[in-house]
């Protein structure tokens, strides 16, 4: 594993209208290359480095490591029991006192997000760690819920390091999780202020605090909108929604986005997408259709990701749409960009109009503007229903778009795709 992220460089501010321009990270999706510099890996059922079962052939090391392992899951169940006992003291108990300062910033912003589900597992066996004797590196898988008590746990991998102390191994660190699906969660590094709504969890840094009230408002208005897309199942028990100062945009889940990302949503597994939105350029209009399409994301797509970048328009078309909030066509703000895309030799074709990493930003209002027209014109023909239906089985269900588009519109899909460039031609003509 190598511990080490490589932060972005600074980012030019855009201009205001590409605040509906958006980038979702997803697990199966191919993330940009920079993004992440470790390699732990995590998954909704298990971590990936599973603690093998106990043998009788076991020889006198993996033995001890084994005694080791289980006395190091006692202290973390007694930290876990304290963190969900508001006990601050019985949470840094475990720990030797250098661990302190980070541990208090994790425990503090756990409970400011109401933290109701705990729980830490082994991951694996305990490694010496070389030239330091009596002390040892475990991965720990934790499972974690907020404000709601029932929901299924979101899993995080986190490299921790203790040191033999008579019975009971003492914390020698916390390391941050450094995911390569998703990268470092806030809660793990930064100070958090928080609001929370009947179907919203905002919080950003105490610097931010006093955005928070307009945010939540923001938030659960966006929220009634969005529970309108949940195409499998119900929608999420609560959206989490991170609004990120100019230092923590660069870190919060590994950071380095596109220069032209405004926001984005992130699958962290147990049904829930976390979503990020950078507070640099954002007015209060623009925050209000981000919030809209993210949590849309939240709400319409799969744990495990989509399909690629063949149905980036469908994935991003159907949250443009429930950006817009309903307004008229030729009041959608990316039209001009659209147009000049269209004018500047467009192939007419849907799969592959995913704008670049380095694209400009009126390079990108237009691919995402293709993909409103096209998801506009699919609803206007068929109604939101049906076209829900098609998403659930091309997005969910993996089916081609040919399958998709008999079984939710009787129509073949070459023909389909040709009515809706021929749309999108006109609404820029």
């Amino acid at each position: 594993m190598t511990d080490g992220v490589q932060q972005p460089a600074p980012r030019r501010l855009w201009p205001l209208w590409t605040v509906l321009v958006v980038v979702v990270l997803l697990l199966g999706c191919g993330l940009p290359a920079l993004l992440v510099a470790g390699v732990i890996r995590e998954s909704g059922a298990r971590s990936t480095i599973s603690r093998a079962g106990a043998s009788t052939a076991d020889d006198p090391a993996t033995a001890a490591a084994r005694e080791l392992t289980d006395r190091i899951t006692a202290q973390l169940d007694r930290q876990s029991t304290a963190l969900l006992g508001g006990d601050r003291a019985g949470f840094l108990a475990i720990a030797e006192p250098a661990a302190h300062t980070d541990l208090r910033r994790r425990f503090a912003a756990l409970r400011e997000l109401k933290v109701t589900v705990w729980r830490a597992e082994p991951s694996g066996l305990p490694a010496p760690i070389v030239g330091k004797p009596g002390e040892w590196r475990l991965l720990v898988r934790f499972q974690y819920c907020f404000v709601a008590p029932n929901c299924r746990p979101s899993p995080v991998l986190i490299g921790t390091r203790w040191r033999e102390s008579g019975d009971q191994p003492r914390l020698v660190t916390m390391e941050e999780s450094k995911s390569v699906e998703t990268g470092t969660r806030p809660w793990e590094i930064s100070d958090l202020a928080v609001a929370i709504g009947a179907r919203t969890i905002v919080a950003t840094t105490p610097a931010l605090r006093g955005r928070l009230p307009g945010l939540l408002a923001q938030a659960e208005a966006a929220a009634k909108v969005a529970d309108g897309y949940a195409v499998a199942g119900s929608p999420p028990d609560r959206y989490r929604i991170f609004y990120a100062g100019r230092a923590e945009w660069k870190r919060w889940y590994g950071g380095d986005r596109p220069g032209w990302t405004g926001g984005y949503a992130v699958t962290v597994g147990g049904g829930h997408h976390e979503v990020v939105l950078n507070a640099d350029g954002l007015s209060s209009s623009g925050t209000d259709d981000l919030l809209r399409h993210e949590l849309t994301h939240a709400a319409s797509l799969p744990e495990r990701g989509y399909p690629g970048k063949t149905t980036w328009w469908l994935v991003e078309g159907l949250a443009e749409f429930a950006g817009a909030g309903g307004q008229a066509v030729d009041r959608y703000e990316g039209l001009a960009e659209v147009r000049k895309l269209v004018r500047a030799g467009w192939d007419g074709k849907l799969a592959g109009v995913n704008p670049a990493d380095d694209a400009s930003a009126e390079q990108v209002a237009g691919s995402y503007g293709v993909g409103y027209l096209a998801v506009r014109h699919l609803v206007d023909r068929y109604g939101p229903q049906r076209l829900l239906t098609f998403f659930k089985a091309v997005v969910h269900e993996r089916e081609t778009l040919e399958v998709a588009a008999e079984e939710a519109f009787g129509e073949q899909w070459s023909t389909l795709h040709d009515e809706c460039v021929a749309y999108i031609r006109a609404a820029t003509a």
